[in-house]
């Protein structure tokens, strides 16, 4: 009996869809509380100000995460598409992407720690 293991494709395609599924819930979750100014100016101010706390400066470093790799996996997965040959390459394309995804994350997370820390950088 042979058992599927999977592999970088499978588990590409899981963060993608997980990756897609997050950017939609922050996405209702930011319709929702942008309508709360029909409820008045002062419910409103009292929700902005809790995205301030600290958890929530690491949940947008999280936010940047899965926008920036199901951007970067959308682009691999649109060059398998249009170009059908590079299948053969789409383990290499994988880490390629996953390269890039770091050079881009890493400094901007850096960046982005330091606003929820309050560090200054100037």
């Amino acid at each position: 009996m042979t058992i599927y293991r999977g592999g970088i494709g499978q588990w590409s395609w899981i963060m993608h869809r997980l990756t897609g599924v997050g950017v939609l819930i922050f996405l209702f979750t930011h319709i929702l509380d942008t309508a709360l100014i029909a409820l008045g100016p002062d419910l409103y101010n009292k929700i902005i100000a809790v995205y301030r706390w600290p958890v929530f400066g690491c949940m947008e470093i999280g936010l940047f995460a899965a926008v920036l790799y199901h951007a970067l996996n959308g682009v691999r997965i649109i060059l398998v598409d249009f170009w059908p040959a590079s299948i053969d390459f789409h383990v290499r394309m994988f880490w390629i992407q996953m390269a890039i995804f770091t050079l881009i994350f890493i400094p901007v997370c850096v960046i982005m720690l330091g606003h929820v820390f309050q560090v200054s950088y100037t």
